[in-house]
């Protein structure tokens, strides 16, 4: 029941994890309906296609495709991660960036695949693209770089390092059975690759979805922040990703409670900056 009420207070907060969910049950329920009750396929007017030709035409699902899916299964567990790890996630960084990295490694996905399919026609044609696995994947690897030694529970019987769990859901998620849905599967490669160097840039005090090429680059002076134990008046990024570090340790050893609330606020103050 906790998970149930914990869903429907992040419904309720109407955020950009609200908005993500939304669209992707929306568009499947969408889909369903369409194609079981009034017998019309939407797949092929949402879904990503792998021919170039047709792309030109359909250009809208390059945005559409990592929001529909099909199948119960597929729609579930690509959410269920997304849930998750959205909520790490917004511990760390802001909504912006969740949005960014989403989008962002779900158009690389769709990349790596077209390139395929142009260099191997025979084995992808007429095939579609869809479901937000890559994009998802992304946000997975993000956060194995950006906070590589961060403690995750998993199933509430083993503890390891976020890197080592951004491993495993690579894994399970990608390499097994590669024979199926291997061009979903091949997606994945180029969603892990953006949440990956998305992830190592933030680390290195470099922030993608702040780049425009349009606007001069200004660097974050922070304000001093007072409690009981610290005193910081770090100026720099890259001192303020030092102070990060410096949190995220803590946590590693003691875990996420044992930041005070002084500590816990400095840490999404920080990560907001970056």
């Amino acid at each position: 029941m906790s998970f149930i009420t914990n869903i429907k207070r992040e419904l309720e907060k109407h955020n950009i994890l609200t908005v993500l969910l939304v669209i992707n049950v929306s568009l499947f329920f969408i889909v369903n309906i369409s194609k079981h009750i009034l017998g019309i396929s939407l797949i092929e007017y949402l879904a990503l296609p792998l021919n170039l030709n047709e792309l030109v035409i359909k250009f809208w699902t390059v945005l559409t495709y990592m929001f529909t899916h099909e199948g119960l299964g597929h729609v579930f567990y690509n959410l269920l991660l997304l849930y998750f790890t959205s909520q790490t996630f917004l511990n760390f960084l802001n909504e912006k960036k969740l949005l960014y990295v989403y989008i962002m490694s779900g158009l690389m996905g769709g990349l790596i695949l077209l390139i395929f399919s142009i260099l191997m026609p025979d084995v992808f044609s007429g095939s579609y693209l869809f479901g937000a696995s890559a994009a998802v994947i992304g946000l997975v690897m993000s956060l194995g770089f950006y906070v590589p030694n961060l403690p995750v529970s998993l199933f509430g019987l083993i503890e390891m390092r976020y890197k080592y769990y951004a491993m495993l859901v690579f894994v399970v998620f990608t390499i097994i059975d590669f024979t199926v849905n291997t061009g979903g599967k091949i997606s994945h490669f180029g969603g892990a690759m953006f949440g990956l160097l998305f992830g190592y840039l933030l680390r290195n005090g470099k922030d993608l979805s702040e780049m425009s090429l349009f606007k001069s680059s200004k660097k974050t002076k922070l304000k001093k922040v007072h409690d009981n134990k610290h005193f910081y008046n770090k100026p720099n990024s890259l001192t303020q990703q030092q102070m990060i570090d410096e949190l995220l340790d803590k946590i590693s050893k003691n875990g996420y409670d044992s930041l005070s609330k002084s500590e816990k606020e400095l840490l999404f103050k920080l990560s907001d900056k970056k």
